[in-house]
């Protein structure tokens, strides 16, 4: 069994979105083991990107101040050292296509396999296109986690087919970001996955924020995923966002486990 899969072996998953070096990387060490402390069972790591297609204002903003501030691939990776010294929950780095072919596919898994990570989403590579990372993730023991739109329909069994770790399902059109309803059929995108492949967990993002709108969509899905209101947090609170995050994680995890 790959270490994501694991994280949703113990009902349902809670998993929460970083972006590494917003402010500083120092706080992001401390956030995520605020968030793995209070609950998380998953953890992404937002790699920061110059043009990052998928989000949204807040984490837009975050990804520009962490760049600002003189963060790196290589610098992230020592703050991955770091964090696995102490949190031993799975973790998968988000980031863009651009991010891993400029420091090299090749070079970046093997990284990334070693330091403990233990898969990538990048969300602007296409299911058709994934072969150009898919098989290099697998050479160093990492998941290629493949997202669903609710625009997939047909494709929706054929992704869920062949993923791995386990499947983002997105719940809403656009970007990433807060938002005060989700209208998307979910049940109707799990209900394919789980034919197409039952033994892979769906986990659903985008949008989510409330412990309310958590527990709604944990009903349909194995894990949620929150990132927006994470990011919000770090933004409002900086250097002393941890405590805060961590609040904020239990009272996510809380909310799903009590549905």
């Amino acid at each position: 069994m790959s270490n994501i899969k694991n994280a949703f072996k113990n009902g349902k998953a809670f998993v929460a979105f970083i972006t590494c070096g917003d402010p500083t990387l120092e706080t992001t060490v401390e956030v995520v083991k605020a968030a793995a402390e209070n609950g998380a069972d998953l953890i992404e790591l937002g790699i920061p990107f110059s043009d990052p297609t998928a989000e949204g204002p807040v984490i837009q903003g975050a990804n520009i101040r962490a760049l600002n501030g003189g963060v790196t691939t290589d610098k992230i990776f020592d703050a991955v050292r770091e964090i696995r010294k102490s949190v031993s929950v799975p973790m998968v780095f988000m980031t863009y296509a651009n991010v891993v072919y400029s420091y090299g596919s090749e070079r970046f898994c093997k990284t990334a396999g070693e330091i403990g990570m233990d898969g990538i989403i990048l969300p602007d590579v296409p299911f058709e296109e994934k072969e150009e990372f898919a098989p290099v993730c697998r050479k160093y023991g990492l998941d290629f986690i493949s997202l669903i739109a609710p625009t997939s329909h047909d494709r929706i069994s054929m992704i869920a087919k062949e993923a791995e770790g386990f499947v983002y399902c997105v719940s809403s059109l656009g970007v990433t970001g807060v938002r005060n309803e989700i209208t998307t059929d979910i049940s109707a995108m799990t209900k394919l996955v789980r034919q197409a492949n039952p033994d892979i967990p769906c986990a659903i993002g985008f949008g989510i924020s409330t412990p309310e709108q958590a527990k709604n969509m944990a009903r349909h899905a194995d894990g949620v995923i929150v990132g927006s209101a994470i990011v919000k947090i770090v933004g409002q609170y900086a250097n002393n966002a941890a405590p805060f995050v961590g609040e904020y994680v239990k009272s996510m995890k809380t909310a799903i486990e009590n549905m």
